[in-house]
């Protein structure tokens, strides 16, 4: 990664952070983080706020790439876990479609509400890349809304280079494209 990459590991808010796979044993803490997510209007974990156990089979059957839609690859979701508390979630999708090369990437990631602009999503970044090399990737793609100055930064501080803007096809919104070296 280049020399920009911002070291955090030794923060002390971070200390008890760990990147693990989906478990049962956190639904509530899961849930609460869904709850938030659904009070300021984003419904991105309204299957989970509906039927937890069926959530997580499907986050299985995508790591697995079983039951997967034709246009979707096999992907590894994984959550930051703080002191017992749910604080955010990665997605790594283990190679590219057409698609993915435009927009999404190999990469997504998210914090609750209520812990953003904490470095939360810098350190899952951090830990997704560590999850990306050991999946065998030497380099990875990311996007984000241009207009997301808080995710570009993230990106960023990652070792993230800026390689091009694009029209999304989700929101039609200008998007950045980045490459990151693993």
């Amino acid at each position: 990664m280049s020399e920009k990459v911002v070291d955090i590991t030794g923060v002390p808010k971070f200390q008890n952070a760990v990147l693990i796979e989906p478990t049962a044993e956190l639904e509530t803490e899961f849930l609460a983080m869904a709850d938030e997510y659904k009070a300021v209007g984003d419904r991105r974990y309204q299957s989970a706020l509906e039927n937890f156990s069926v959530y997580l089979e499907q986050i299985a059957n995508f790591a697995r790439g079983v039951n997967l839609l034709p246009d979707r690859v096999p992907g590894s979701e994984f959550w930051l876990v703080n002191n017992g508390e749910v604080i955010g979630r990665g997605t790594l999708r283990h190679r590219l479609t057409t698609a993915l090369e435009h927009e999404g990437g190999h990469i997504g990631y998210d914090v609750r509400p209520s812990e953003r602009e904490k470095g939360y999503g810098t350190l899952i970044l951090k830990l997704m890349l560590e999850k990306a090399k050991n999946l065998g990737l030497e380099k990875v793609f990311l996007t984000c809304d241009t207009e997301n100055v808080g995710s570009a930064k993230i990106i960023e501080k990652n070792g993230g280079e800026l390689v091009g803007h694009a029209i999304s096809d989700k929101n039609e919104k200008q998007i950045s494209q980045y490459w990151i070296e693993i």
